[in-house]
């Protein structure tokens, strides 16, 4: 679900924590970075583009406005995200750090020809893993193809005089550990998967009956079991390896906390300082209880300029939702746009009151939920270089119910989006004149509006019935593509409605509506195909629940004709006859997923997405890709991160933060090895 907040205010958080003590390993100050473009150049979002991916830059808006100590704070808080980067790597699989330090050593080496073929392939396939964090892709969760044969890697190993042999070597061309996360229907979710998650000899029985016998000291605040270990087999027997200072992965978490240390330091008052207290402890001892404690003292503690997400937290990487993939994102509050956004957590009560859920599912009393836009600082993990746009977070119902929610949009990373695209792409897939303009006019604005009410409202809606257990255990495979399934039918049946004007938020809500419902229409049954290679199945979460939820409505709309397959020349478009209609089926569709997640029905969200979001029309496949070849644009996009550059006196004291943008994305990927890797071998 994601969380993005912000904190902070100055209060005088009185301890210092001397320079001496700083952590040495920061970005490389030799690294190759250019000065932050003035005010008066526009700014070049785009860095690159190659295979499926385009890596786009993003600014810091706000930056100079942050007193040093609050840059000091960002800084600090940067680099212990940058600390643990190497723990997502291993986590996505268990070879990718050393198949990394040697594609790295070959590129910072060779000099033997670089024009041929061969080494355009290699470097295309280096830059895909970097984007990847590793060998599977960020996206399809499919293997990557090297399109270079083992003799040519044998060349440039045997050249650079760099080591990859056994396994590590053949994965890259054999058939094994094909699928980092594998949820199809029938399988062994947890056996067929190469996340590095679980023992290769462990199994998804193993893990259910395992965690079955784990019981909470309080019922009612149910701890978060098996987010932060590994689980193997020793000697026969089941054990969690978890991940604190002194057990798995401590040579990066002791990193981490060291600037974690220093933040805290900074902290802008006792609230924030409190809850980066609490963030360390639990880094020191993998404690749960403490994870708790931390995630409702950091929900609490909303004021200030600066916020962060630090921590293992999205449970999306684990194919039956346990284990939480590390990420961090750092923040810095947009005041202007979260003043005007606020209005949505302030009526998050009417939303609830007013939704279409069963009585029974409805929160009576929603608490603490906060919405800001943010501007992002600094992004490592699971996070980067692909991101979020949006999140909400802490991730325990309990938690959500009890204290509340953060929400935010990051409003520079959306800037940068829409900054970057091509309108191309949209005049091909749209039905007529009339979809067009609506988009162009209202497209972007109901984008925004969507993440907001998908993030602020649509996650901290619902609750459990009494009993029912979290949704990892009820919904098992199926809970995270339900869950942001719900979300975004929460952003859509309340996009088309009144109320949004009312709030003040669009000047004219029946358009924003039709121009959402267009746009989530048109990429559930066509444009998002385009992301998936000729043959597969729907496996990701997010593609899927938009699947199913366009499928769905398209269904059950046919008698009354609410969407219209249309055939025009040889190409398929998808056209809404009755908004209205359409708007009645997604309250349906939303009713019905929060009974399924409120009653833990397993048997019902098998059904749905496997009836509506894992099969692909190959005909129309084949012609959803031919119509996209026409245009360069690549269908992902990441990020390259800014640079901050601290400036020191002869005392050692930083005396101001400078923000710089990197040459390349492979000069900021070689940098971060270089300077950003703490993981010992046996990890």
């Amino acid at each position: 679900m994601n969380l993005k907040s912000i904190f902070g205010i100055a209060l005088a958080m009185s301890l210092t924590i001397a320079c001496k003590k700083e952590p040495k390993a920061t970005s490389d100050p030799n690294a190759a970075t250019v000065e932050a473009q003035k005010a008066d150049v526009p700014f070049d979002f785009t860095v690159e583009q190659f295979a499926d991916v385009k890596i786009l830059r993003y600014q810091i808006p706000g930056w100079d406005n942050l007193t040093l100590k609050e840059q000091k704070l960002v800084y600090y808080l940067t680099q212990a995200g940058l600390a643990g980067r190497d723990i997502m790597w291993d986590q996505n699989y268990r070879h990718n750090l050393k198949i990394r330090k040697a594609l790295e050593s070959i590129y910072s080496t060779y000099d033997g020809d670089k024009s041929s073929e061969d080494w355009k392939a290699f470097e295309t396939y280096l830059k895909r893993v970097w984007f990847s964090n590793g060998i599977h892709h960020h996206y399809s969760n499919d293997k990557l193809k090297a399109e270079f044969s083992k003799d040519y890697l044998k060349s440039l190993l045997t050249a650079t005089n760099t080591q990859l042999e056994g396994e590590a070597f053949d994965v890259i061309f054999n058939d094994q550990d094909s699928k980092k996360i594998n949820q199809a229907k029938g399988a062994d979710n947890v056996a067929q998967s190469a996340v590095n998650f679980y023992g290769t000899d462990v199994t998804t029985a193993d893990v259910i009956q395992f965690y079955k016998n784990k019981k909470s000291p309080n019922p009612d605040k149910p701890l978060s079991f098996g987010l932060n270990s590994k689980l193997v087999k020793e000697n026969g027997e089941l054990k969690e390896l978890v991940y604190k200072s002194g057990g798995l992965y401590g040579s990066a978490i002791d990193e981490i906390v060291r600037w974690l240390e220093l933040a805290k330091g900074v902290a802008e008052n006792q609230a924030q300082g409190d809850a980066l207290g609490l963030l360390i402890q639990y880094y020191k001892t993998g404690d749960l209880q403490t994870w708790d404690d931390y995630n409702v003292a950091w929900t609490a503690a909303t004021a200030g300029n600066v916020d962060y997400i630090n921590g293992f937290i999205e449970v999306y990487n684990d194919p039956i939702g346990y284990r939480g993939s590390y990420e961090s994102i750092v923040q810095i509050n947009d005041f202007d746009m979260s003043e005007k956004m606020k209005v949505l957590a302030d009526n998050a009560q009417w939303f609830e009151d007013n939704s279409p859920l069963m009585d029974a599912h409805k929160k009576k009393n929603v608490v603490g939920v906060t919405y800001k836009v943010v501007n992002v600082a600094g992004e490592a993990g699971d996070a980067s270089p692909s991101t979020p746009i949006g999140v909400n977070l802490p991730n325990a119902n309990w938690i959500r119910a009890a204290v509340g929610s953060k929400s935010v949009s990051l409003g520079n990373i959306i800037e940068a989006y829409n900054n970057a695209g091509s309108a191309g792409r949209l005049k091909e897939f749209v039905n007529d004149e009339e979809e067009l303009k609506l988009e162009q006019e209202y497209g972007q604005v109901a984008s925004k509006l969507h993440t907001a009410l998908h993030e602020v409202v649509g996650h901290a809606s619902g609750q459990l019935n009494p009993g029912v257990g979290e949704t990892k255990e009820t919904l098992k495979n199926y809970a995270s593509t339900l869950e942001e399934g719900r979300a975004d039918l929460v952003g859509l049946y309340y996009l088309y409605s009144p109320k949004l004007q009312e709030l003040g938020l669009v000047d004219d809500w029946k358009k924003v509506g039709m121009a959402a419902y267009d746009r989530y229409i048109r990429n559930g049954l066509m444009t998002q195909l385009i992301r998936l290679n000729l043959g597969d199945n729907v496996e990701q979460a997010h593609m899927r629940n938009r699947q199913w939820v366009s499928a769905w409505v398209f269904d059950k709309g046919k008698k009354d004709n609410v969407i219209e397959k249309i055939t025009r020349d040889g190409k398929t478009y998808y056209n809404i006859n009755d908004y209205d209609k359409l708007h009645e089926l997604f309250g349906q569709l939303l009713r019905e997923t929060q009974r399924i997640k409120s009653e833990g029905d397993f048997k019902a969200v098998e059904n749905l997405v496997e009836t509506y979001g894992v099969k692909v029309d190959q005909e129309l496949h084949k012609e959803i890709l031919e119509r996209n070849a026409q245009f360069p644009d690549a269908p992902y996009s990441g990020f390259v991160n800014p640079v901050l550059v601290p400036e020191r006196d002869d005392n050692g004291e930083i005396t101001a933060i400078k923000v710089t943008q990197p040459v390349s994305f492979p000069s900021q990927m070689l940098d971060y090895s270089k300077a950003h890797s703490f993981l010992k071998e046996e990890n």
